[in-house]
């Protein structure tokens, strides 16, 4: 096996329980290929992936929710996309409004949507589609 370590998926959603859930189910299927990581916001994300970047750690997918205090999901992802183009993006969402939507597919080019409560085959196909 190669230095996997240098490869993360980072998961950012205000709600401790939610990211809980997602560690749950991508551990069984990446813990052995990627980093997980995890913020409860867009700053504390920001900043993560600022250190991964100055460690020479690579994030290669981004699963955030939209709704979250201080940054809604989609300010957040434009931002992750003006800096680093190359990381994919997967927007969780209960109730995203559509125009957030649009921002982030136009402005931060987003990978794909998925709806919460999600479907833990689906969102692990739509990760692994994103990986490939």
């Amino acid at each position: 096996m190669g230095d996997d370590s240098k490869k993360a998926i980072l998961c950012v959603d205000d709600e401790k329980i939610i990211l809980q859930s997602l560690n749950g189910q991508l551990k069984s299927y990446f813990k052995q290929l990627y980093r997980l990581e995890f913020a409860e916001s867009a700053d504390e994300a920001l900043e993560l992936i600022e250190e991964f970047s100055d460690d020479g750690i690579q994030v290669l997918l981004i699963l955030s929710d939209w709704l979250m205090p201080g940054m809604k999901g989609d300010e957040f992802l434009i931002k992750v996309h003006e800096k680093y183009p190359n990381i994919k993006k997967i927007m969780l969402t209960g109730q995203a409004d559509p125009s957030a939507i649009q921002n982030a597919r136009e402005n931060a080019s987003l990978t794909d949507l998925v709806s919460k409560p999600w479907d833990e085959e689906e969102l692990i196909s739509k990760i692994n589609q994103c990986l490939a």
